[in-house]
């Protein structure tokens, strides 16, 4: 079974994080772990992030790198054979992982695949990206 680990860089997003860590636990296919690398937020993040899911994830802490630090700290704690990136003010729909696992599975010689986004604001779709 392929072992996925989520990694979402964060940095002052306490409103928003938890819809994204949300959608991650909502997926059909079951991530091996979840890891948050906090780049040093100072909104209270943390406390929101272990109040709502304790010991569930791994909460990693560091001082304000960027993102791309971020992300490159989460790649080096990972344990899954599959890195998937959610930012901390978005979220998936529930079978995002499981598409793309059943995609590796049917093409095994690709490395990478992502999928197509919808972007809102307030509520409204404003634009779509898409793969193609």
């Amino acid at each position: 079974m392929e072992r996925v680990s989520v990694i979402i860089p964060t940095h002052n997003r306490k409103t928003y994080i938890p819809e994204a860590i949300g959608s991650v636990y909502k997926q059909t296919f079951i991530p091996e772990e979840i890891i948050v690398v906090d780049d040093g937020s100072t909104d209270g993040t943390r406390v929101e992030i272990e109040r709502r899911y304790g010991h569930t994830i791994r909460y990693i802490a560091q001082p304000n790198r960027g993102v791309a630090a971020a992300r490159n700290k989460g790649i080096a704690l990972a344990q899954g054979d599959y890195i998937a990136f959610l930012d901390s003010d978005d979220y998936w729909k529930p079978r995002k992982l499981e598409k793309q696992i059943q995609f590796f599975r049917s093409n095994p010689n690709y490395l990478i695949c992502y999928t197509d986004e919808t972007w809102l604001r307030n509520e409204q779709q404003v634009s779509k990206k898409s793969k193609h």
